[in-house]
């Protein structure tokens, strides 16, 4: 993937791009972990995968609303204003001390 027409500026970093694929891992570690366990203690590889593929889907699931969950920093909600064309000054989340976030134009 080649973010040739995308200015420098704009451009995701490594980090932001690599967040998915960390879910992923974390994901894949504890449903190993879940997998083992399961056939270890049963003896029953069919079992083991069902119970692999359950701890996999939930532990995306989880991740994903932790992440859904936690509040932008004040760079966050920059970065957020700039991709959207806003000017930082006018969403209200610049300012050290506020929380407010964008204001609502129909308020």
């Amino acid at each position: 993937m080649t973010h040739d027409n995308i200015p420098e500026d704009r451009r995701p970093s490594l980090r932001d791009r690599m967040k998915p694929v960390e879910f992923l891992g974390i994901a894949a570690v504890l449903a190993v972990f879940v997998g083992v366990i399961v056939l270890m203690s049963t003896r029953e590889p069919v079992l083991a995968l069902i119970f692999f593929g359950v701890a996999f889907i939930a532990t995306l699931v989880v991740l994903a609303m932790f992440a859904l969950g936690f509040k932008p920093d004040d760079e966050e909600r920059r970065d957020l204003a700039e991709q959207n064309g806003e000017h930082p000054e006018l969403t209200g989340g610049t300012d050290p001390g506020s929380d407010a976030g964008p204001r609502n134009p129909h308020d």
